[in-house]
């Protein structure tokens, strides 16, 4: 009788888990943003930080760890390739030793004024692609999530 159960299970989750479809989406945009942002030499995960990065003031690795929902030490691995590209600069927080702020260089800024249209043109076209696909109830409700 219980010969049947494993199969049972693999097909609700198949037909049911939110996280098996959100991961498969997310490697699927993921490599769409990946592909686009490859003349820049950025992955789509490297773009998100430097655009987190994107502010007046630097901001400290703990906020943007938070921002981004990764812990520190995933942050400080994936901001040492861009930081030997010159394109991030990270220093002592003067008000806290202990910390750690991160900062966006001109280098890191040019980089991004020019993935920026390339960014916005892949958006409008997986949206374009996905006629019934309503985009922003779509990010409301992934933002609802964290």
């Amino acid at each position: 009788m219980h010969d049947d159960l494993p199969l049972r299970v693999t097909h609700e989750v198949r037909d049911r888990c939110l996280c098996l479809h959100l991961q498969r989406a997310a490697r699927a945009v993921a490599r769409r943003f990946d592909e686009a942002l490859r003349p820049f030499n950025l992955t789509n995960g490297q773009y998100s930080l430097l655009i987190a990065l994107n502010r007046p003031t630097a901001p400290r690795l703990g906020d943007v760890a938070r921002l981004l929902a990764m812990d520190r030490t995933t942050l400080t691995a994936n901001l040492k390739p861009l930081e030997r590209r010159g394109l991030v600069a990270v220093g002592t927080d003067p008000e806290d030793r202990r910390g750690r702020l991160i900062g966006l260089r001109d280098a890191g800024r040019e980089l991004l004024c020019r993935a920026v249209p390339v960014w916005r043109a892949t958006h409008d076209a997986l949206e374009a692609e996905r006629p019934g696909l309503d985009a922003e109830r779509l990010r409301t409700d992934l933002r609802s999530l964290d």
